[in-house]
């Protein structure tokens, strides 16, 4: 019986000489398993399946994942929501983590752990007044900026006592999101800056004022 030797082929996404698209495949191949894998470890944590002290070290480090394969794919995949279309990607836990707001639910959300610490006040201040130095330095670009936000809303969340709906630690989200959709060497402008230096202000005054 006659059979079409072309249905045995194999199909190729690339050349076999070509190792610039070989590349982009596997890059792409890899930027797929991220955020499947970061949709799954949020609902594992959303239905507590694992510890926070277990969910935080993995979920920093496919975020960080994440950023690098974008780099590496800032000429394939110019935006993920397409890209995760295209590839019939619903994972909307992995989207929010990855895409928007770029820091683990550890930090984003306050852990009670029913003490409130001199040290903890302190750590707040120090980040706030870093912070605001590095602005007045013109230390504005992305990864400048976005690892101080994290690390002032993580001591933020160590301070049990504040209200869930402080203003502050809003405001700081709302940064953290923004600069998220931003490159690494990306700069805020004169504007945004402005803008952030006056909300990180109010944000310190606020702080100080639901601590007494």
């Amino acid at each position: 019986m006659w059979q079409d030797s072309s249905l045995d082929q194999e199909i190729k996404l690339y050349a076999n000489n070509n190792k610039h698209d070989r590349e982009k495949y596997e890059n792409m191949a890899d930027l797929y398993s991220i955020i499947v894998a970061t949709d799954y470890l949020e609902k594992a944590y959303l239905r507590d399946l694992i510890s926070a002290q277990e969910y935080t070290p993995v979920c920093n480090k496919l975020i960080g994942q994440y950023k690098a394969a974008m780099n590496l794919l800032r000429d394939s995949v110019p935006d993920i929501h397409t890209f995760m279309r295209e590839y019939n990607l619903t994972c909307t836990a992995a989207e929010r983590r990855l895409v928007e707001i770029g820091v683990p639910a550890t930090v984003e959300h306050t852990i009670e752990t029913g003490t409130v610490s001199q040290k903890h006040i302190a750590e707040v201040t120090q980040y706030f007044i870093t912070l605001m130095d590095a602005l007045k330095l013109n230390m504005i670009d992305m990864d400048q900026i976005h690892p101080q936000l994290s690390d002032l809303l993580v001591s933020l969340n160590k301070v049990t006592t504040l209200p869930a709906d402080m203003e502050g630690k809003k405001k700081i989200k709302e940064w953290l999101v923004t600069l998220n959709q931003m490159k690494a060497s990306d700069a805020l402008s004169a504007d945004q800056v402005r803008q952030l230096e006056f909300d990180m202000s109010r944000a310190n005054d606020e702080f100080y004022r639901l601590l007494k």
